[in-house]
């Protein structure tokens, strides 16, 4: 398909070595420097799909300076701003490139030192973006290509706006890419103003149900019930996720689970960045195997081998609905979708299935149920409030058990002090580039580059 050997060496190395349909269809056309609109159901491999030719066709560019990227993604929110960026590092590095993340919720100070050090690649939420463009930080005019990523959720959240603010400051010739479940809220605007004659590539429907999900509709009597079943779908072995309505929900039965012995974290919009890390990092390592989540937070969980989503509030809209179920059966996997339902809910569920495109009846079950205690499987042992793993959301305060270490920006510089001195013969490639034919100037030029991020990183690391 045209990638560069360096950059299949690199993916074949972490286990990639086939295309997903998504990749399939837009690489030929991203590679070409196309403009692209793709979509495709979530935890399809579209990451992959624009971060190969993000990093590709920068290889070509000349060299980022001070405050004037190269490249730029944009996300809504910061824990997929930050999965984007760790799954375009290491192909960046192949490629003698360099990335960073923006977002608010963290120290702006290390992504001024980045921008300041003239970074490559910028992975980005809006919002912060903005305010860094508004104090004369960045300047995208040198920006030649621009990947916006879920942009139906930007729709939702109502960042189009400040996407449209942020396009324009672009170089009208430089190519884009436009990855979306749907086409409403806006985004069929957006790709009218900012696309040119864009090639869409739709590998599945905007509103078709992941086909190796098992989806099951559970009607319960009432609220003790369902908090019941709940507690009892919570209680497996495996990694699960639970999605409630609020932020105040979402904490409240995290620490009643943690509580019961079933050590949980949560996820949503009033924790801190570091809060949010500490909870990821518990999660996707096995420490913690159930998270409780809001809607906000479920574009941004990417986490392999999550076998049971329980939607334990039905949410208010069918996409939400997609969006929170593709947290499982990723990249072909099996799972299992549970949505629990009240006998006031009833016909608003049944709506929303019917524009989620689900088909699935709505069974009655009682918490004592066979059907609960086969999804349950195996129970997992109860760990004591003492034993608990550190992150998870416990009563009274915080999180238990802070991490030391993550003060600053965190994820969300994307470089920290061990990374500034990042240079030649510190875990940048500096020769890769000198070694293609035709490259030489340019591989002597980025070696030249990253021994001068060595040094600032050097004298940052002294002061």
């Amino acid at each position: 398909m045209g990638v560069e050997p360096d950059l299949v060496a690199d993916l074949d190395a972490r286990g990639f070595t086939a295309p997903f349909p998504i990749q399939s269809a837009t690489l030929p056309d991203t590679l070409a420097g196309r403009d692209v609109l793709g979509r495709g159901r979530t935890g399809s491999g579209k990451t992959l799909a624009f971060a190969l030719p993000l990093v590709q066709r920068l290889a070509e560019e000349d060299m980022a300076r001070p405050g004037h990227p190269i490249g730029l993604v944009l996300a809504p929110t910061r824990e997929l701003a930050g999965q984007i960026a760790q799954t375009i590092r290491p192909l960046a590095d192949a490629a003698s490139l360099s990335v960073t993340t923006v977002f608010g919720g963290v120290s702006q100070k290390p992504q001024e030192r980045a921008l300041a050090d003239g970074v490559d690649v910028v992975v980005a939420c809006p919002g912060r973006l903005l305010d860094l463009m508004g104090q004369g930080l960045v300047d995208l005019d040198e920006v030649s290509v621009t990947v916006l990523d879920e942009a139906d959720h930007m729709a939702d959240l109502g960042f189009l706006p400040g996407v449209r603010r942020i396009l324009r400051a672009t170089p009208a010739r430089g190519q884009r890419m436009l990855f979306s479940a749907t086409l409403d809220g806006g985004v069929d605007r957006l790709v009218d103003e900012f696309l040119h004659d864009p090639l869409h590539h739709a590998v599945d429907p905007s509103t078709s149900p992941v086909t190796a999900m098992d989806h099951r509709v559970w009607a319960v009597a009432d609220k003790a019930a369902k908090d019941d079943v709940v507690r009892r779908l919570a209680s497996g072995t495996g990694r699960r996720i639970l999605f409630t309505r609020t932020k105040h929900l979402a904490r409240r039965l995290a620490r009643r689970l943690t509580q019961d012995g079933i050590p949980a974290v949560e996820l949503q919009g009033n924790m801190s960045q570091n809060a949010r890390e500490r909870a990821m990092r518990a999660f996707s390592s096995g420490a913690v195997r159930v998270m409780v989540a809001t809607d906000i937070a479920a574009r941004g969980i990417d986490v392999s081998d999550v076998e049971l989503v329980v939607h334990v509030d039905p949410p208010a809209e069918h996409k939400a609905y997609l969006h929170r179920s593709g947290r499982t059966a990723r990249a072909g996997a099996a799972g299992t979708v549970v949505t629990l339902v009240l006998p006031e809910q009833r016909n608003d569920v049944r709506a929303l299935l019917k524009r989620a495109g689900i088909k699935a009846g709505i069974e009655p079950v009682r918490p004592d149920a066979a059907a609960v205690a086969a999804l349950v499987g195996r129970v997992a042992d109860v760990v004591a409030l003492e034993d608990m793993p550190q992150g998870v959301a416990v009563k009274g305060g915080s999180p238990r058990g802070r991490t030391q270490g993550v003060r600053g920006g965190g994820a969300g510089s994307g470089r920290g002090a061990g990374n500034r001195g990042r240079g030649a013969g510190a875990g940048r490639p500096a020769g890769r580039r000198g070694d293609r034919a035709g490259r030489g100037d340019r591989g002597a030029v980025r070696s030249e580059r990253g021994a001068v991020r060595g040094e600032r990183g050097a004298r940052a690391a002294g002061q």
